[in-house]
């Protein structure tokens, strides 16, 4: 289910909103219609207006036609997407053609659609739209009209400097875009890292309150079956004599008990868990989130570090829960033989540390780990067909958010596995009374 969430949430997160597009591209058309009539009315120099606005008409007209073509919520999908950012290079480089080419200033603004392009589609679409923008770079480094200049005179660059502005576009556009690209690929990661913890949680959350549903079922058939055992008992005791009866009787008797009895468990149950819900010792707790991990054949070892005083009794959290099993599960998947969970507690502190006899962490990640989408730690993890990735980035949050601190480090001997120590503020865990 968490996959699936996933899958959507990226797929939709390489859609570029059709209203975010249509702003931007109106802000382009307002800036270049303020141009031309800047240089135009108020410079008075000579050059193209007509074919200009024309060309910005075609922008503007496009705009609408994409307004009235689709819903405000419309995602475009990317082929489209780079069709109308190509369209948008396409008619930058024609205003820039009619306006002098490399030489005009405003030539650095063709990057401006790939920028969009790495922030919102996927990278063969930024790699295609920057490959256009360097086509078109080259091809006005040496065809244009000249630069818009007093009437009777003309404004004519080196050729080494527009070469210049030539590497200063396309080295602009390299690095601006790889960068905004790894910005936006990271957001939408954490991003959809949260959801998919949310998720989660909501999930443990729902299987925490079946208990209490388990419960008020129990008691409300309690009294219907207290009815039916009261009748079989007087059915019983008025027709004891009759043996056509006798063996149905004894089966409804039977049935009756057999049902008081699951109620009697289920009740009990509940009632357990309703009790943990609210509060448990930190000993229940441990032994809660290793259960699950019991019967994979490695030996998991228990044990109490220090305590002083009374056992803590904490709050039931599923996230503390969730987060603590995954911790547990990582280390049997990365363990030879054993693990080790030591815990134990202090006047102000509660501590947990979980302990495996694996290869440990590898160097290279150790100060990343917790980061969703970890790469980089295929040799050390790959080898036992794991993983660091979600996983541990869904345990830190929801542990974090519980108010521990998480430290992930190395045994102190050499490949003799790795160690994370999870420590809270006991005034955090505590419950009232």
């Amino acid at each position: 289910m968490v996959q699936d969430f996933q899958t959507r949430s990226s797929y939709l997160s390489r859609r570029l909103r059709l209203t975010t597009l249509i702003r931007l591209r109106w802000l382009a058309v307002a800036g270049q219609s303020i141009a031309v009539l800047f240089v135009a009315l108020y410079l008075k120099f000579p050059f193209p207006v007509s074919i200009c606005f024309a060309l910005i008409a075609c922008s503007a007209w496009l705009n609408l036609l994409m307004s009235f073509r689709y819903p405000i919520n419309h995602r475009l999908e990317p082929r489209a997407a780079i069709t109308v950012l190509a369209f948008d290079i396409l008619q930058v480089a024609g205003l820039l053609y009619m306006t002098g080419g490399l030489q005009n200033p405003f030539a650095v603004l063709m990057i401006v659609p790939v920028i969009i392009s790495a922030t919102s589609l996927p990278a063969y679409a930024t790699t295609a739209l920057g490959l256009l923008v360097t086509a078109c770079a080259t091809l006005l480094a040496y065809v244009y009209l000249p630069l818009p200049w007093y009437e009777g005179e003309t404004m004519q660059l080196p050729f080494v400097l527009i070469a210049g502005v030539w590497c200063s576009v396309v080295s602009a556009l390299a690095f601006t875009a790889v960068y905004a690209y790894r910005v936006a690929e990271e957001a939408r990661l954490l991003a959809d890292a949260l959801n998919a913890t949310e998720l989660i949680l909501q999930r443990e959350q729902h299987l925490s309150a079946l208990d209490g549903l388990a419960a008020a079922a129990a008691h409300e058939l309690g009294t219907p079956l207290a009815t039916i055992a009261l009748v079989a008992k007087e059915m019983e005791r008025s027709l004891k004599k009759d043996d056509r009866f006798a063996e149905d009787i004894e089966l409804l008797r039977s049935q009756t008990e057999r049902c008081r009895e699951i109620l009697k468990r289920l009740t009990s149950l509940s009632s357990t868990s309703e009790e943990h819900m609210s509060r448990l010792k930190i000993s229940s707790l441990i032994e809660e989130v290793i259960e699950p991990n019991r019967n994979f054949g490695i030996n998991i070892v228990v044990s109490k570090m220090r305590g002083e005083g009374n056992e803590p009794v904490i709050r039931r959290n599923p996230g503390i829960i969730y987060g603590l099993g995954n911790l547990v599960e990582n280390a049997v998947d990365f363990a030879r033989e054993t693990i080790n969970v030591n815990w134990g507690w202090s006047d102000r502190t509660v501590e947990i540390v979980i302990s495996d006899d694996g290869k440990g962490f590898a160097p290279d990640i150790l100060d990343r780990i917790g980061e969703p989408y970890t790469t980089g730690r295929d040799r050390a993890i790959n080898e036992h067909g794991g993983g660091l990735g979600l996983g541990l980035f869904i345990a830190k949050t929801l542990l974090e958010r519980s108010g521990a601190t998480i430290t992930f480090r190395n045994r102190n001997d050499p490949g003799q596995g790795a160690e994370v120590v999870v420590i809270w503020p006991r005034h955090q865990l505590l419950t009232d009374g």
